[in-house]
C-alpha cells in the first residue's frame, strides 16, 4: 500500500477523466476506471470538479476515497446551482443537497470546498457575508447541515461523517469589482481563501492570504485552458508558493492539450514533493 508524506503542499489537477490524456499521460492500455488510482499516486491532490455540474452519489466518493493513497487530499467543487444559478443567496436547500451528496464520505480525505462564481457576478458585500457565514467550519457541522435536504436527495443521502475534521472554504471571484480592500477584509474575516487564479489575464488575480491557507488554480499563462507553463514561470510560482509560508493547495486545469498534469508533476518537484512511497 503507498501513502503521500505529510506535506504543506498539495499540488494536482483539475478533474481526471479526459480522453485526450489516454495514451498520452496515461499509459497504453490502462483501463479507465485505474486512471484516478494512477494520477493519485504522481500527485498528492485532486480538485474534484464533476460535484459542480451535477449532485454525486455517495457510493462514488467512498470509491474515490478507497481508490488513492492514504495521505491523498481531494478538494471539492461547490455546486453550480448554489453559485450561478441561486447567485449565493436562498441557498439553504441546496447547501443541505450538496453535504447530503455523499462529500462526507472523503473522511479525512478531504480538503478544501471551492465555490467559484460567474464572471457576471458583482461584488455584493451583503450577499458574500451571509454566505461566508453559512459556511459550516468542521464536518461534523456539514453532518447537520446535510440534514436540511430536500425530496431531492431521499433514500440517497450520507448524514454522518466518519471523521470530524476541519472544513475549509475558497472562493473564485471573476468580476473586477471583487478588487476592492472590502472584499479582502470580508473574506480574511470569515478565513475564506481567495483563489489567486491564472487565467491570462481575462480575469482578475488575487494574492492575498485571507485564510489559514491559499488556493491556486492556474487556469493557463498564455491562452487560457490550453498554455503549458515553462520552467521560468513554474519556478516563479514555487516561489510565491512558498512566500505565503501557509497550507497551499494548487491545481492544473489547463488541460486542453494535456499539460496539466505534467505542469502539476513539475511544480511539485520544484516544491520538494516526491511520489507516494510504498509503505513497509
Amino acid at each position: 500500500m503507498t501513502r503521500w508524506p505529510d506535506t504543506q503542499f498539495r499540488i494536482g489537477i483539475s478533474g481526471w477523466r479526459y480522453p485526450p490524456w489516454r495514451k498520452v499521460y496515461y499509459p497504453e492500455g490502462l483501463p479507465q476506471r485505474a486512471e484516478l488510482e494512477y494520477a493519485s499516486n504522481r500527485l498528492n491532490s485532486i480538485e474534484l470538479n464533476g460535484s459542480f455540474y451535477a449532485l454525486q452519489r455517495p457510493t462514488s466518493y467512498q470509491r474515490w476515497h478507497d481508490e488513492t493513497p492514504d495521505g491523498f487530499v481531494f478538494s471539492v467543487k461547490g455546486p453550480r446551482f448554489v453559485t450561478h444559478m441561486k447567485r449565493l443567496a436562498d441557498v439553504d436547500a441546496p447547501m443541505a443537497n450538496f453535504f447530503a451528496s455523499g462529500v462526507l464520505a472523503l473522511g479525512n480525505k478531504l480538503g478544501p470546498v471551492l465555490w467559484q462564481l460567474p464572471p457576471n457576478f458583482k461584488y455584493d458585500a451583503e450577499r458574500c457575508a451571509a454566505f461566508f457565514a453559512q459556511l459550516p467550519r468542521t464536518t461534523s457541522a456539514a453532518a447537520e447541515v446535510a440534514k436540511g435536504h430536500d425530496e431531492r436527495m431521499e433514500g440517497r443521502a450520507l448524514l454522518e461523517c466518519a471523521v470530524d475534521i476541519p472544513l475549509r472554504h475558497a472562493i473564485e471571484v471573476r468580476h473586477d469589482s471583487f478588487k476592492t480592500k472590502g472584499f479582502v477584509e470580508l473574506a480574511r474575516e470569515h478565513d475564506i481563501a481567495v483563489v489567486c487564479a491564472d487565467t491570462a489575464g481575462k480575469w482578475p488575480m488575487f494574492t492575498d492570504v485571507t485564510a489559514d491557507f491559499a488556493y491556486v488554480r492556474l487556469h493557463g499563462a498564455e491562452e487560457l485552458y490550453v498554455s503549458g507553463y515553462d520552467d521560468k514561470s513554474l519556478k516563479r510560482w514555487a516561489r510565491k508558493i512558498r512566500s505565503w509560508k501557509c497550507d497551499t493547495y494548487v491545481y492544473f486545469d489547463n488541460d486542453v492539450k494535456v499539460h496539466a498534469p505534467y505542469d502539476a508533476e513539475r511544480l511539485a518537484s520544484l516544491l520538494g514533493i516526491s511520489s507516494a512511497a510504498a509503505e513497509a
